[in-house]
């Protein structure tokens, strides 16, 4: 302990002495010495020596702890992005055909017609058969009504409906013939052309990459933000992945929930990625 402190408190003990005893044990010059407080409580003016270094020891120690902790317990968490154009690789295209007629059998024997159409018209137009999927025949029954508005309990007429569907990787081909397809009509087919759906099938690989790109701009943006502060971007703790957004090129839609365009070809993915770093 500092000599300071030690001399400190000789001369506390010599206050309490004078406090404590006055004029009565005041001697004259010529009396004997009598023994300070120091020299007749050694030991408690040991055990407070002991008790101040240890609790200087302690602030000590626990002050350089909690500057530790701190230091060790500072992070940065950073947003990054990546962005890049896609074109689609896939195609879904549904048509449909449907007849109503009085009895339904007259209206199978129409829709049986207009199914036929369609599938030499898709085979003169050089459609494999392993890319179109024939659905199940839809029946409606379409109630009588009076004129009140209220159902008569008879059938009016019947809806028959038949459904195609065409997939493929030929993306510009099957985009044309959707457009070419609606000349059926003019035949005298029912015909209803859905706008077709475009994929794309390599979502998986790309959305690793897409990810290890966001993360490589967050590490940018870290080190630019630290390099302003004077501190230094440290190992990374955490990474949180967003939802990706897939949209229609150069469009700004934004969903919580992540947007999957099938509208158009061409599109952009853009990933998003919440990293956090400790700091130096």
């Amino acid at each position: 302990m500092p000599t300071g402190c030690v001399a400190s408190f000789i001369e506390i003990g010599t206050a309490f002495e004078r406090y404590a005893f006055g004029n009565k044990y005041m001697q004259p010059a010529s009396s004997p010495v009598r023994p300070s407080v120091l020299d007749r409580f050694p030991q408690v003016f040991a055990g407070l020596t002991i008790l101040s270094l240890s609790l200087v020891v302690s602030s000590l120690i626990w002050g350089n702890a909690i500057r530790d902790f701190r230091q060790s317990d500072d992070a940065l968490i950073v947003t990054g992005s990546a962005k890049r154009p896609i074109r689609s690789d896939y195609i879904v295209w549904r048509v449909s055909v449907s007849s109503q007629q009085p009895t339904a059998q007259a209206a199978y024997q129409d829709l049986k017609r207009q199914t036929e159409r369609v599938q030499a018209y898709l085979n003169e137009q050089k459609v494999p058969e392993n890319a179109i999927t024939l659905g199940a025949v839809e029946t409606t029954a379409i109630p009588a009504v009076d004129g009140n508005g209220r159902e008569t309990g008879q059938t009016l007429a019947y809806r028959l409906s038949q459904r195609f569907e065409i997939r493929s990787t030929e993306v510009d081909r099957y985009t044309k013939l959707s457009q070419q397809a609606t000349d059926l009509i003019n035949e005298g087919i029912a015909l209803v052309s859905e706008p077709p759906q475009y994929l794309y099938t390599q979502l998986s690989k790309v959305r690793i990459e897409m990810v290890a790109e966001a993360t490589k701009d967050a590490k940018a943006r870290a080190d630019a933000i630290a390099q302003s502060t004077g501190d230094q971007v440290g190992a990374v703790r955490s990474a949180e992945t967003g939802v990706f957004q897939i949209t229609a090129r150069n469009s700004t839609d934004v969903s919580d929930y992540g947007i999957y365009d099938t509208t158009s070809i061409e599109k952009d993915i853009t990933a998003v990625v919440s990293v956090t770093f400790g700091m130096d």
